[in-house]
C-alpha cells in the first residue's frame, strides 16, 4: 500500500517537473525574443542592422509561438517578392547595350 502511494507521488512530481521546465523554457524564449525583438525596432531609428536583427528575434519567438511563426512567415515571403523583382531589369530596345 505505501509502494503504490509512493509510486503514485513519483508520477506526479515527474509530471510536475516536466511542465515545470517547459513553462520555464517558454518564458525565457520570450524574455530573450523580445528582447532581441525589441533591440531591432530601436535600431530602425538608432545605427544598427535592424533588418537582420527583427527577424532573428522573431526566429527566437517562432520556436515556441505560432503567432512569431506566422509573421515570420510572412517577412519570408515578402523579402522573397521583393527579392525576385530586384532581380527582374527593364528590356532594352533592340540594338542598345
Amino acid at each position: 500500500m505505501g509502494d503504490d502511494h509512493l509510486r503514485k507521488a513519483r508520477k506526479g512530481l515527474t509530471g510536475l517537473a516536466v511542465l515545470s521546465y517547459k513553462n520555464a523554457r517558454r518564458v525565457v524564449i520570450l524574455l530573450v525574443g523580445s528582447s532581441v525583438l525589441l533591440v531591432g525596432v530601436a535600431m530602425i531609428i538608432l545605427p544598427g542592422p535592424a533588418i537582420l536583427v527583427i527577424p532573428a528575434g522573431l526566429a527566437i519567438l517562432a520556436t515556441e509561438f505560432a503567432w512569431a511563426r506566422a509573421l515570420l512567415r510572412k517577412i519570408k515571403d515578402k523579402a522573397r517578392d521583393l527579392s525576385g523583382a530586384a532581380n527582374i531589369s527593364p528590356r532594352r530596345p533592340d540594338g542598345e547595350s
